[in-house]
């Protein structure tokens, strides 16, 4: 199988270095300042072994490529970004007849859920990724992962349930390259538990890392939210004790090189100034399904609102205290 990353950032440059370090055939797909940079001087991916640079097919669409049947598409852009990539891709022809939405896997490696809503309205067969992979993107062209010795552990599934033999397939190309796949007929149990985990990026995009009991107790209050959210749709998360068991001692997080940890995905989009910030499909998943279901969710409405500020705005990560993210709360609340 050729897989093609759409989104060829801190997930998408992990899992192309990785896969291509074993032999599989990768195209990445990236645009401005990142597709120069690949195009140019290569993938330069950083992991606990050291640094490689990694000179992959790269492209700023689908038009330079010809896609055929063993092709899988893994979108590893930010939702907010996803229906525009899913539109382009969808249409794409595939040899032998049809399109890519008509014939080709797609793998959503995104957080939250929403991105499996969006492309099963353009392609007909859906994967659910579950990812749990430490990475950054540290400048165009160079992605640090710092998972070890796993680089990730990502949970694979047919959406909106079961598994095939293309997941199957896919889950041992990937066990090969130090990112454990385990194929799960409930992906998306395992995709709102780590909703759940990823109510935290909000705070940690407008106060920096969460290593107080102030942000700590604000996350908390975020999270209790999301269950109740959860529990009164309807829908069951994978508890804290079955992630502990898959994930054991498998993969650690913590710097490699002594550096201070740094931020996740939300907190990296700040630091890159993109504009644009997920909390819409993390804490605002949890709104929506408040409303829907009736139940209030003052905290996350406040983390969805202050985030998307700090990204339109242009502020910096971490420039807000947890006292002040906390009193913004309580006035709602």
């Amino acid at each position: 199988m050729r897989y093609i990353i759409v989104g060829a950032g801190a997930v998408g440059g992990a899992l192309g270095g990785r896969l291509a370090e074993v032999g599989h055939e990768v195209v990445l797909v990236a645009r401005g300042a990142q597709y120069t940079a690949l195009r140019d001087d290569g993938l330069r991916l950083t992991t606990p072994e050291g640094t490689r640079t990694h000179r992959l097919p790269v492209v700023d669409g689908p038009a330079a490529l010809r896609l055929g049947e063993g092709d899988v598409l893994v979108l590893a852009v930010k939702t907010q970004d996803a229906a525009e990539a899913l539109d382009t891709w969808s249409a794409v022809p595939v040899e032998g007849g049809g399109t890519a939405g008509e014939r080709l896997p797609l793998i959503c490696a995104q957080n939250g859920v929403e991105g499996e809503r969006l492309a099963l309205r353009r392609f007909h067969r859906v994967y659910g990724c579950c990812v749990y992979l430490p990475a950054t993107f540290v400048e165009p062209g160079r992605v640090l992962a710092a998972g070890a010795p796993l680089t990730g552990i990502l949970h694979l599934g047919r959406y909106p349930s079961g598994a095939d033999d293309t997941v199957r397939a896919v889950a041992a190309d990937w066990a090969k390259a130090k990112l454990e796949a385990p194929v799960v007929p409930d992906v998306m149990r395992w995709k709102y538990a780590k909703l759940l985990s990823n109510l935290a990026n909000a705070i940690e995009a407008a106060t920096g890392v969460i290593d107080g009991p102030e942000g700590r107790a604000l996350f908390d209050r975020a999270s209790e939210e999301g269950r109740a959210v959860l529990a009164a749709a309807g829908i069951e998360a994978a508890g804290a004790a079955e992630q502990a068991a898959a994930r054991g001692d498998r993969i650690r997080f913590d710097p490699f090189d002594g550096s201070a940890r740094g931020g996740g995905s939300s907190w990296q989009s700040l630091t890159r100034g993109t504009g644009t910030i997920e909390a819409d499909y993390l804490n605002g998943e949890i709104a929506l399904l408040g409303r829907l279901h009736g139940v209030p969710t003052p905290v996350n409405d406040v983390l969805r609102r202050t985030a998307d500020a700090f990204a339109r705005e242009r502020r910096a990560a971490g420039s807000m205290t947890v006292a002040e993210l906390v009193a913004l709360v309580d006035a709602e609340a």
